[in-house]
């Protein structure tokens, strides 16, 4: 007798179908890079759109805009505007956002814990790749010689 395998094509029997594409869509958002830094950067204090630029390097300014406003949409920033000259926007976590900031953190210190090791792998398979691709390009050559 055969041990059955796990039918891997189903999803769990303890998630819903239906909320797996939910599911996807928060850990989209909150995976995204540009959102990891704006959360850490809020958790400290509201910031103003110009600061977090500032503070982020390479974010454009139509990336934090997206990201911020897709972080307002789920609920985890807050945008307040106030009603002077120039108009002043400030950005802070709501309760939803700060409850984030504890996995977000433990997985930026994670990374840093194994900077080196990841650095380590990935030059470890970009050199494989190098010598594969170089392998395949020479024999190919020699193929098309041997024509």
């Amino acid at each position: 007798m055969r041990p059955s395998k796990p039918d891997v094509t189903t999803a769990p029997r303890h998630l819903p179908s239906e909320e797996c594409p939910k599911i996807s869509q928060v850990l989209a958002r909150v995976g995204e890079k540009w959102s990891v830094l704006i959360i850490i950067m809020l958790a400290e204090r509201p910031r103003r759109f110009s600061e977090l630029k500032r503070a982020i390097g390479g974010v454009s300014q139509r990336m934090l805009t997206l990201s911020l406003r897709g972080l307002e949409r789920d609920g985890l920033v807050k945008r307040t505007v106030f009603p002077v000259v120039p108009p002043r926007v400030d950005y802070e976590l709501t309760p939803l956002g700060r409850s984030l900031h504890a996995p977000v953190s433990a997985l930026g210190q994670w990374v840093r814990a194994h900077l080196a090791e990841i650095d380590t792998a990935r030059a470890a398979f970009d050199q494989r790749e190098s010598v594969a691709a170089a392998s395949a390009a020479f024999l190919q050559e020699r193929a098309g010689i041997s024509r």
